[in-house]
């Protein structure tokens, strides 16, 4: 059976399943922060935490193929930003075409510190066994030290309707922010310019931007990850006419000021979700994201559910 025909099946079975039950489809992958799935060179793509970066692909999104890290060798500098992360395991990638070629926007830090930075590298291809492709590192896109009110890692990519590029970040501190990128490039636009506030609450991090009419969509993660089991990981999600926001909720809340509508949480052995993006396949779209299977003892695995929308335009997982 080819990959469409599959995936309108799984689609169409996973619909079904949704109606019956709010639990999300499991997904043959462990991965922790996955990166936004795209499709390219016959495949689905996904990134994700781990050494020197996780990556994989999957022809109907249910099966899935690990690679080798992705970077070939860690960053000279990476070590000066983050001494304390001697095993070059960088975190929560994320992933877009940019003209020819892919950007991947990933972080290094140390767990609970703000001595951080987000780092990009490149290449035309994403395949391993294509000669074509080859990661060149661009180095450091973001960087925030201890006395920052910011912490430079969980990037986010947005091509807006206009060209122009965008990366949201942030982990606790004062919260989610914003910056404007050069698409030439990948690298900031205003170096000078200071991040834009978007978000806060006491615990927040994992920003993902994404349009769709006339709003840019904010999801966000509030709570612990990285607890297996007990981890508290929940998704919630405002709105706005600007990329720049004010983003609000279905309530008229800010999401600088904890707003935020509850999109999805732990469910039975489904336990913290986290890291949503938004996965488009035609008329078809999913919810991407991790959460810690009670099943297999907390283990980060991926997980999809149908996503819809309601008639007011907010992102539902029930029709």
């Amino acid at each position: 059976m080819s990959p469409r025909p599959l995936l309108a099946l799984l689609l169409t079975l996973s619909s079904a399943f949704a109606s019956a039950s709010p639990a999300p489809i499991r997904r043959d992958l462990g991965i922790h922060d996955p990166s936004t799935l795209v499709r390219a060179e016959g495949y689905w793509w996904v990134f994700g935490t781990g050494h020197q970066i996780l990556s994989a692909r999957s022809s109907d999104l249910l099966r899935w193929e690990k690679f080798p890290r992705v970077l070939p060798s860690p960053p000279a500098w990476a070590r000066e930003v983050a001494p304390g992360n001697d095993k070059a395991h960088y975190w929560a990638p994320d992933l877009i075409r940019v003209g020819e070629r892919w950007l991947l926007y990933y972080s290094v830090s140390e767990f609970g510190k703000n001595s951080s930075a987000i780092a990009l590298a490149s290449s035309p291809v994403l395949s391993p066994s294509d000669p074509a492709r080859r990661w060149t590192d661009h180095g450091i896109v973001l960087r925030s030290r201890p006395g920052d009110d910011f912490n430079a890692i969980d990037p986010s990519l947005l091509l807006d309707r206009d060209g122009r590029l965008w990366m949201a970040f942030g982990s606790f501190w004062a919260g989610l922010f914003l910056v404007e990128l050069d698409p030439a490039t990948g690298l900031r636009l205003d170096p000078a310019a200071p991040p834009l506030q978007l978000a806060w609450s006491e615990e927040i991090e994992a920003p993902t931007l994404y349009q769709r009419g006339d709003y840019t969509y904010l999801f966000i993660n509030e709570g612990r990850c990285c607890r297996g089991k007990d981890s508290t990981y929940r998704v919630l999600v405002g709105r706005s006419r600007s990329v720049a926001g004010p983003y609000l909720d279905r309530e008229g809340r800010d999401l600088r000021d904890r707003g935020g509508s509850p999109l999805l949480a732990t469910e039975g052995d489904f336990i913290g979700p986290g890291h949503a993006t938004v996965v488009e396949d035609g008329p078809h779209q999913w919810l991407a994201f991790h959460f810690y299977d009670g099943a297999r003892n907390g283990a980060p695995t991926l997980g999809l559910r149908p996503l819809f929308w309601s008639a007011d335009g907010w992102p539902t997982l029930s029709e």
